[in-house]
C-alpha cells in the first residue's frame, strides 16, 4: 500500500502558504516522506494564488517535485480564477468528491 497524503490549502494567509503548504510541499516528495501526495486548493487560497506571481513560482516549483495541484472548480469560477490557475497546470476538479473519496480510502488528509 502507497504512502498517500491530500494537503486542503483553503486559508488566504500567504504566510501559511509560503511556510507551511508550499515549504513542505517542496520536500515531501523528494525526502520520500510519501509516496504521492496532492495539494487541493479550495475556497480564498485560489483567489490568493491567482494574484500572486510568488507563490505562483512556488507552485510550479513543487509541481516539478511530482506533487499533483487540483482546484475547486466551483470556487475558481467563484472567483473568476479559473483560466489563470488552469494555465498554471492545475487541474480544475469537484472537490467535494475528491475530499470525500479520500477521506474514505487510505489516503492521509491536512488542512490549512
Amino acid at each position: 500500500m502507497k504512502n498517500k497524503l491530500l494537503i486542503v490549502w483553503s486559508s488566504a494567509d500567504e504566510e501559511v502558504a509560503k511556510k507551511l503548504i508550499l515549504l513542505y510541499g517542496s520536500v515531501m516528495l523528494p525526502r520520500a516522506y510519501w509516496d504521492e501526495a496532492t495539494i487541493m486548493i479550495w475556497g480564498p487560497s485560489a483567489k490568493l494564488l491567482a494574484e500572486n506571481e510568488e507563490l505562483q513560482e512556488r507552485v510550479k516549483t513543487v509541481m516539478q517535485t511530482g506533487v499533483k495541484f487540483n482546484v475547486c472548480v466551483v470556487c475558481s469560477d467563484d472567483y473568476g480564477v479559473s483560466d489563470e490557475l488552469s494555465a498554471l497546470g492545475i487541474e480544475l476538479t469537484h472537490t467535494g468528491e475528491m475530499l470525500t473519496n479520500a477521506l474514505q480510502s487510505d489516503y492521509k488528509v491536512i488542512t490549512f
